[in-house]
């Protein structure tokens, strides 16, 4: 047998490294040689790493997301890379661009476009350590190509349906919570998050500092605990000017949160929130919109939509009103105003036409001395 040997420097503790290989000739021994050379020289690791797809993963997550990121963006993590599972069990270095088209092509015939989406971007971001890390020589999702996904529609009421919602939701306890997501566009964690020391009634404002999430296993016997964590992105915390309307609902709900803090009596628990259970502790989303939003809508002879519509239906509202889309951009706390005129672009028809009637109204007075 002959033996190849290649120095490849010395470890942090100043021990001698080396790669060798054997075998049954000279010549043959010599192309393995210069083969490992060239792998080196492209930036192959020394040793392939001997991890499958699913154990490289599973040491990602632990190691390098799980501090890195808030915990609801953790557990997002988690779920979408269920959907990696036909991929766990393939020698990391084995995966190839072909055997991740397959699995796009069968999700998206299941329907699931946007879920690629998701899963391709984690996946990529993931492999890119893996390269950092010298386990494989090259991000093989570069050579992936994700379907094309429609843009997903929403629902905004209109403004009718927008009235005959508050009405019903007049003597709901939660009605001051519908009148901001309505008139202000706040998200639905923004609102659970909201405290009150961060609204100013003197003034007319609120701001925007927190977020509610509820984590799960976080809690006592693995059960979701709610948490209050801040704004994804520094626009998200902002300042907003408060209508009447909303001022009306937020006094009077603070009166009416103070009677049932006095029946509550050492039962309640001070979270400082704004909206909260009648015993002051966090909202569950899902109680909000089984036992409240959705009935309401029922109440109101509305069909059901998210409440995350509320938000849409806000934007929508105010931008067929002729409001600056960067005004709505900034109440919205959109990071860039292409997002609010990509996400509402059905309402910019409506506003060139009025720039159109505009300039005419400007001009007609003159056309008539002619």
């Amino acid at each position: 047998m002959w033996v190849a040997e290649l120095y490849l420097g010395k470890d942090e503790t100043g021990k001698k490294q080396t790669w060798k290989c054997y075998a049954k000739t000279q010549k043959r021994a010599a192309e393995l040689l210069e083969k490992k050379k060239a792998e080196l020289r492209n930036g192959f690791p020394v040793e392939p790493s001997k991890q499958t797809v699913g154990q490289f993963l599973d040491v990602w997550m632990k190691d390098v997301v799980k501090g890195s990121v808030r915990p609801s963006t953790y557990q997002n993590y988690v779920y979408i890379l269920r959907h990696a599972e036909p991929l766990r069990n393939i020698p990391l270095v084995r995966l190839n661009p072909q055997a991740v088209q397959r699995l796009y092509r069968k999700m998206h015939e299941e329907g699931l476009g946007r879920t690629i989406k998701v899963l391709h971007a984690v996946l990529h971001k993931a492999m890119d350590q893996a390269v950092k890390w010298g386990m494989v020589p090259r991000n093989i999702f570069d050579a992936v190509d994700t379907p094309r996904v429609t843009t997903k529609e929403f629902r905004a009421l209109t403004p009718e349906e927008a009235q005959k919602f508050l009405d019903a939701a007049l003597e709901d306890r939660l009605y001051a919570l519908y009148v901001l997501a309505v008139t202000c566009g706040l998200r639905f964690g923004e609102l659970l998050g909201l405290r009150w020391e961060d609204v100013d009634l003197s003034t007319r404002t609120l701001t925007v500092r927190n977020q509610l999430q509820w984590v799960p296993g976080a809690g006592k016997d693995g059960k979701a605990e709610p948490q209050l964590v801040p704004p994804k992105t520094a626009r998200s915390r902002r300042t907003i000017p408060l209508p009447d309307i909303a001022v009306f609902a937020l006094k009077r709900h603070k009166t009416e949160q103070g009677k049932e803090r006095l029946r509550a009596g050492d039962v309640w628990q001070d979270w400082g929130l704004v909206f909260t259970t009648e015993i002051g502790t966090p909202l569950d989303p899902s109680n909000v919109r089984n036992r409240s939003f959705w009935p309401l809508l029922e109440k109101a002879g509305l069909s059901r939509v998210r409440f995350h519509d509320l938000r849409h239906t806000c934007a929508t509202l105010l931008l067929a009103q002729g409001v600056h889309p960067k005004l709505v951009q900034e109440l919205l706390g959109h990071n860039q105003i292409s997002v609010t005129l990509d996400t509402y672009s059905h309402v910019i028809p409506a506003m060139m036409r009025e720039t159109a009637d505009r300039m005419d109204s400007l001009f007609a007075a003159k056309q008539k001395h002619r």
